[in-house]
């Protein structure tokens, strides 16, 4: 592997104030790239973009105006746009079916959707101002490829990028264009920190992925290698493919020992 493989590539991150997006910036940037750090958190871009050398724009993604914006931005600095990981999102409530309200289940949308689709869009409109291909990765999740009987807007959201980036990577192929989806299983970040100790939420992960076959958590800087090979031309043979980065979680079948099948209390989780 060329350590320094995305040299003289212009990458744009969503989210990069987070663990998984500011995970991907410092990666990208390791690996050569120069960085627009992309974040509603202001502040929280800034730090990482200085961190790394790169760029930092505010923006509230899911709004069509402010993706247009930070791309804006990023044509203004660097002349171009090469890659993208469109990485932003929020996990909404664990509340219960019955329970949840439709202005939170649609915000969910708005951030983890309709924000890929607007970057999704911006980018392929890039790519052809520019006259060029490109490579971007979506951030899905274990949750794409999985149900839950709690965090439905997540998981419903997560399945929806899995359709977007496939359709746009059967739109782009022929255009030079690649997209593929990187699903991330349990990595500790401040993402769910607002749950508190919530069963399912941020204060029990560490002990949840020890029912993974890796039997640990992940890290950023382990999603964000695998972000940086789907953008490199190390993977110039792969579009429209989800690869989990889950500790092994979704190939444990649940129902057999191994996948801890009888070792716990049903009753205790319908509860």
């Amino acid at each position: 592997m060329n350590a320094m493989r995305l040299e003289g590539k212009v990458a744009v991150v969503t989210g990069a104030a987070g663990g998984l997006g500011g995970g991907s910036a410092r990666r990208l940037a390791g690996e050569g790239a120069r960085v627009v750090a992309v974040d509603i958190d202001g502040d929280g871009a800034a730090r990482v973009a200085a961190e790394i050398g790169g760029v930092a724009v505010t923006a509230d993604v899911s709004r069509e105006e402010e993706v247009e914006r930070y791309l804006a931005a990023a044509v203004e600095h660097f002349g171009r746009i090469d890659l993208h990981h469109l990485n932003a999102g929020i996990p909404g409530s664990l509340d219960p079916l019955p329970a949840l309200d439709v202005a939170g289940f649609e915000r969910v949308l708005a951030v983890n959707v309709t924000s890929v689709f607007l970057g999704l869009r911006g980018a392929f409109r890039q790519y052809a101002a520019q006259g060029s291909g490109g490579a971007v990765v979506v951030t899905g999740s274990i949750a794409s490829l999985r149900g839950s009987a709690d965090l439905f807007a997540y998981h419903t959201s997560k399945h929806a990028v899995l359709g977007l980036a496939r359709c746009a990577a059967v739109y782009g192929g022929p255009l030079g264009v690649r997209v593929n989806v990187v699903a991330p299983g349990i990595v500790p970040t401040d993402l769910f920190a607002g749950a508190g100790g919530a069963v399912g939420g941020g204060g029990d992960m560490a002990q949840r992925a020890t029912t993974t076959p890796l039997r640990r958590p992940g890290t950023p800087d382990e999603i964000g290698s695998v972000v940086a090979f789907l953008l490199s031309d190390d993977a110039a043979y792969m579009t429209g493919e989800v690869v989990s980065v889950d500790g092994g979680a979704t190939t444990t079948n649940s129902l057999r020992p191994s996948g801890g099948a009888g070792r716990w209390d049903p009753a205790e989780l319908d509860r």
